[in-house]
């Protein structure tokens, strides 16, 4: 017996069984699976903001050692930082704040 389908003539040649299995094995992996495309998309998007956050955290971590060697090697930027910030004043002196800048 030959049972030959015959084939509409609206479907191209390439389109055949084979070719169908493996697009729709393709759209499967893209969209439906564990690892698909949309998914894979948000994790990269999140690893680049925790960048992103990391270098902010870095660079003001520098930022701030800079500060503290400073201060701790600078007696005078202490005694500034002291007075400016905190108000301290030596036991002789007398410290009048204002408002006016």
């Amino acid at each position: 017996m030959n049972l030959k389908i015959k084939r509409p003539k609206w479907l191209p040649l390439w389109l055949n069984l084979p070719f169908l299995v493996f697009l729709g094995f393709i759209l499967m992996l893209l969209f439906f699976g564990e690892y698909n495309y949309m998914e894979i998309s948000k994790q990269k998007s999140e690893i680049n903001k925790l960048n992103a956050q990391i270098k902010n955290t870095e660079d003001s971590a520098q930022f701030y050692e800079r500060k503290y060697r400073e201060l701790d090697t600078d007696p005078e930027n202490l005694e500034k930082l002291a007075r400016e910030q905190y108000r301290m004043k030596r036991t002789n002196e007398d410290v009048y704040v204002t408002d006016i800048k």
